[in-house]
């Protein structure tokens, strides 16, 4: 909401929305506009900005898909509290009069269950609400409306926002026509500016695409390198409608852009070439580069991929050539596709010496067929399809002669493990490729052993994270834990009673006999410190990363679910690997129950419950960071939220507010906590009874809750073994590769 009353200086706190995993070019991009504060966001970013700015906005970025304006908020347990929450908004002093309305409303719990009504009840607030002022009855527009307003339902909390862009701002207005599946404008922005096309261009570069079908990144990358508004081809802002506007504000931002536009075109010159082997293809692209004044920009011709090479009436700066080629959905077009892709390659190598080359595909395989060594990659969803940028250096057959040596031949070592290779340079060798020391063989020594003595358990379970080692020795004292092909190293802090330097000495003798043992190169090896037995500490970040970020995270399959593992950025990983046979145990029990999770974490035993079969589940936790996480297993896993919610909430809060019944339940709390975020201070030994007893008064009658803690002196209290029927079962929830540590947590199966 503003924060002044002067219209020209008025600070209006907004939201600017993206796509997941953009929020940091998205970020650099508005930080380059100077359009006010940015702070980072999920999915998009704030931004604290004047009338001027937010006008900005909505008219130069590249990447963003809305600006919102948030107006309001509140809880939502009822369907009546919907039109509650909207009632608080002061829709007349928003909307001109006669304004015409949409409502988007995103977002479901077990009080809205489907987003129809949702919508309906926000509109009807907006009707009441003008209609009580004795306004006039705005009416519905689903096509063109004047004014959207914005609903979004997320874990129980409804934020209410006018919506100032509009139609999503990947809609530039240019699109005449287009092909059989053509890139959204803000995806080919992004793309482009990921591989490196603003630098490119400022160096006079060219740009090229083989496959441009209609011509989005031609356009695109047009508009980058001229300096173009891409908004100034839309017909319609939502912000038009809206109270707060100031045409003579509005008109002078525009009428900037169009000036800076008009003199860039006269004065700069950019090579931009697209073909593609469909005729009536080409001719969308051309009608598009029409309908922006950019045909003598952009140069278009019909010609297959296997014809491919540089325009030869003129020489061209090396630049980019860029491509979103088919990609195949039928195994038949797949290998039909390989073809394609190294007919590509070959041409592109054969002919653009020099020049960076990127490929975006939804099938990475097919990406292997350039026989190209990335230099980058960036992962991207094209649509609800996972996809992936692939940037490449084209050399000339000496550089790429002078590269294999340098990778391969070796001609001198010094003692601190670096080659000098044939051109002279010295590169420092993988710690997996010394020769080991005396002590460091023992230590490899062992984690074989532990490899041989897991194989069988590995085979039959088809583990893909498992630990090979846990301080086996205590002088090396660490947790070293397998996850697909990559390697966590967990230091345990040593005592204050050993010199600092001896325990140094002795971590790196550790980390080289592992990745000796492992066959782990250094960028397969990810190295931590920690302190034993402070409970769920160990979620203290290591990195600067905001939230949760797909591309610094790894797939790892455990059982039917797949999930999430970072280990880069936490101390722990977000699977709790000594939990494994607690979560199975899980996933075979949910089958038509509802299950709670408490201290949810990343909601890894919610995954297998509703894989499992559960009806329902609710998981709770306090951190945004782990919820989002959990959202982002869930939705890897294709399970719907709708019926498996995830609620931020304080435990014993929450325990004290429900109403509901459970049929199993996992509590797993950390030892001790006395976050800003709670009411209360938590320690699990003094609190076990009030926080089992109040889990088991909402167990429904036949129910199991699972109790697990990793507090080594934990004692289980009387009261709630003379309460309840209880059955210790620790040993039954650790598996072979933590058997030579079974107080790596307690478990009790808790009954009435």
């Amino acid at each position: 909401m503003p924060t002044e009353t002067n219209q020209n200086t008025t600070q209006y706190d907004l939201f600017v929305s993206c796509s997941q995993g953009w929020e940091g070019l998205l970020q650099t991009e508005l930080e380059q506009l100077a359009v006010g504060e940015v702070k980072p966001g999920h999915a998009g970013v704030y931004v604290n900005a004047t009338l001027e700015q937010m006008y900005k906005i909505c008219l130069w970025t590249r990447l963003a898909t809305k600006v919102l304006l948030p107006l309001d908020s509140g809880s939502i347990e009822t369907g009546d509290d919907v039109h509650t929450v909207a009632s608080k908004v002061d829709w007349p002093s928003l909307m001109k009069p006669g304004a015409s309305l949409k409502v988007d409303f995103i977002g479901t719990n077990d009080a809205v269950r489907n987003t129809q009504f949702g919508a309906q009840r926000v509109k009807d607030a907006v009707v009441d609400s003008i209609r009580n002022a004795g306004g006039e009855r705005p009416n519905v527009e689903k096509m063109q409306p004047d004014v959207r307003i914005h609903a979004r339902l997320h874990r129980d909390e409804l934020h209410i926002s006018i919506d100032l862009s509009g139609d999503s701002l990947h809609r530039r207005g240019y699109r005449q026509k287009q092909g059989g599946a053509p890139l959204k404008e803000n995806l080919a922005a992004a793309l482009l500016l990921r591989a490196g096309w603003p630098t490119i261009a400022e160096q006079g570069g060219a740009l090229l695409d083989p496959m441009c079908g209609s011509g989005t990144l031609l356009i695109e990358g047009a508009l980058i390198a001229y300096n173009i508004a891409p908004g100034l081809s839309r017909d319609k802002f939502g912000f038009e409608c809206w109270a707060g506007h100031n045409a003579d504000t509005w008109a002078q931002v525009a009428n900037d852009a169009k000036a800076i536009r008009d003199k860039n075109l006269q004065e700069k010159s950019f090579d931009i070439f697209g073909y593609d082997s469909d005729y009536y293809v080409t001719k969308a692209a051309e009608m598009n580069c029409e309908a922006l004044g950019l045909q003598n920009v952009i140069h278009i011709a019909n010609k297959p991929v296997e014809e491919l090479k540089q325009p030869t009436h003129k020489a061209l700066v090396p630049g980019l050539v860029i491509v979103n080629p088919p990609y195949g959905e039928r195994l038949g077009e797949v290998n039909e596709l390989r073809t394609t892709y190294q007919i590509l390659a070959h041409q592109v190598k054969q002919q653009f010496e020099g020049w960076t080359f990127a490929v975006f595909t939804s099938n990475p395989e097919l990406a292997k067929e350039t026989r190209l060594r990335a230099n980058k990659k960036n992962k991207f969803k094209n649509g609800a399809l996972p996809a992936e940028l692939f940037v490449y250096s084209v050399l000339s057959a000496d550089d790429a002669k002078l590269r294999k040596d340098k990778l391969t031949q070796a001609v001198q070592t010094d003692e601190d493990g670096q080659v000098e290779n044939a051109s002279g340079a010295w590169v420092r060798k993988n710690l997996c490729d010394k020769p080991l020391t005396e002590a460091a063989t023992m230590v490899a020594n062992r984690i074989k052993k532990n490899l041989k003595r897991l194989k069988k358990s590995v085979k039959q379970n088809d583990w893909h994270g498992y630990r090979v080692y846990d301080a086996d020795m205590p002088e090396y004292s660490a947790a070293i834990d397998l996850y697909n092909d990559q390697v966590h190293i967990q230091e345990y802090a040593a005592p204050k009673t050993i010199d600092a330097d001896k325990a140094e000495v002795r971590f790196e003798t550790l980390k080289h006999g592992a990745a000796v043992a492992l066959q782990a190169p250094d960028n397969k090896l990810f190295v931590k410190t920690r302190k034993r037995n402070k409970g769920k500490a160990q979620y203290e970040k290591q990195t600067d990363t905001q939230g949760f970020d797909a591309e610094r995270c790894i797939q790892v399959q455990e059982g039917n679910a797949k999930l999430w593992v970072n280990l880069q950025d936490y101390l722990d990983t977000g699977l709790f690997l000594d939990h494994r046979p607690l979560r199975m145990r899980i996933h075979k029990e949910a089958t038509g129950k509802r299950f709670l999770n408490l201290f949810c974490y990343t909601a890894t035993a919610s995954v297998h419950a509703a894989l499992g079969g559960a009806t329902e589940s609710v998981s709770v936790d306090m951190s945004n960071t782990y919820l989002e996480w959990a959202d982002n297993n869930f939705r890897l896993n294709n399970v719907h939220l709708a019926r498996h919610r995830l609620v931020r909430a304080d435990c014993f809060d929450w325990l004290n507010k429900c109403r509901e019944g459970f049929d199993l339940i996992m509590l797993d709390p950390p030892t001790f906590s006395n976050s800003k975020k709670m009411s209360d201070v938590l320690d699990i030994q003094k609190d076990q009874v009030r926080l089992i007893s109040r889990c088991m008064d909402i167990l429904n009658p036949g129910g199991t809750l699972y109790f697990s803690t990793n507090f080594r002196q934990f004692k289980l209290d009387e009261q709630i073994s003379t309460r309840y029927v209880v059955e210790n079962i620790s040993a039954e929830t650790i598996d072979e590769d933590f058997k030579g540590n079974p107080k790596i947590h307690y478990c009790w199966k808790i009954q009435h």
